[in-house]
């Protein structure tokens, strides 16, 4: 089988794909032929030696994946081979075959291709954990979204709506406003044209309740000043680059939390909590509401493209690699 593998950390360009052994399970795993393999900013993290797991040489990045079961070890008993799953490795989805504990894959619902399957839990479960159990997001409260068109950021304007809240999203172009206004977003910030704190005043008339930023940089100051009395300001991520460094007393005078969100480790610790979750994304998903925007596939050889367009920030939802 092949893969795209990472034999020592540096950019994408590095990567290499190479025929390897077909894989095989231990007792607890299950071997998924892929289909679909999700692309997110972890991926360009763990190539670089940059991600809070480093796994051995070589290994492929990928960490959300879609496929057919194609083996099972000896010990699994609520799969069978044949099955349509979507798995959650951490890495090694960037290859025809991934080999994967068998508690990380679950069957898909009937009515979801490949492509979305492997599109939606890093993004929607980020989003969905971050707005229901960390920020107990409510219906009527504002929202803001920085980074709104990104995989997570477009997620978080969708399942906000969903949740009944009036959702502002924060971009760096018209075209990806463009399409948060698809998703539902009921105002639009270009923070590359606006000032961040003056256009919120202007939408709101005074503040937002929730601060959804997988950002960072120097929009989390602005953002985190527009807070309402006992607002939330949800840290999710820095994807351009550099971690702020914010003022708490701002916490202090605005009764405000500063919350982080670790969907992993929350899945890793609390795996009833996120499995009631990943039904209810579902439930949305079946009804129609759950939308996740896939921009662009590409294949295996593809896939260093695929991490530079990340790394570049011209990804406007999702990318996929089809193996």
């Amino acid at each position: 089988m092949k893969a795209l593998l990472c034999k020592q950390y540096g950019p994408p360009e590095s990567l290499v794909v190479e025929e390897l052994p077909a894989l095989q399970p231990q007792k607890n795993q299950v071997v998924i032929a892929v289909k679909a393999c999700g692309v997110n900013f972890p991926d360009t993290l763990i190539i670089q030696g940059k991600y809070q797991f480093k796994p051995p040489f070589p290994f492929s990045p990928g960490g959300e994946a879609a496929g057919v079961v194609k083996e099972l070890g000896e010990e699994v008993k609520h799969l069978k081979v044949g099955d349509n799953v979507f798995a959650m490795p951490g890495w090694g989805g960037f290859a025809e075959e991934l080999v994967v504990d068998a508690n990380r894959a679950f069957r898909m619902p009937p009515s979801m291709d490949y492509n979305v399957a492997a599109s939606l839990m890093y993004t929607y479960g980020t989003s969905y954990h971050a707005l229901k159990d960390r920020a107990q997001l409510k219906a009527g409260e504002t929202l803001l979204v920085l980074g709104a068109a990104g995989g997570v950021g477009l997620a978080a304007v969708n399942l906000g709506k969903i949740m009944g809240a009036k959702v502002i999203a924060a971009a760096s172009s018209d075209e990806k406003l463009a399409l948060c206004k698809e998703y539902g977003a009921d105002g639009l910030i270009n923070y590359s044209k606006q000032d961040l704190r003056e256009s919120l005043k202007t939408l709101t008339g005074g503040g937002v309740d929730v601060v959804y930023d997988p950002v960072g940089g120097s929009y989390a100051e602005p953002a985190l000043r527009a807070l309402n009395w006992k607002g939330r300001y949800l840290v999710v991520g820095f994807a351009a680059g550099q971690i702020p460094a914010l003022p708490f007393n701002l916490a202090l005078l605005k009764g405000s939390s500063i919350v982080g969100v670790f969907w992993g480790a929350f899945a890793e610790k609390e795996p009833k909590a996120n499995f009631q979750n990943i039904t209810e994304l579902f439930e949305f998903y079946q009804k129609g509401t759950l939308k996740p925007y896939i921009q662009k596939t590409y294949s295996l050889a593809q896939a260093p493209q695929a991490l530079n367009d990340m790394l570049e920030r011209r990804v406007m939802g999702k990318l996929v690699v089809t193996p």
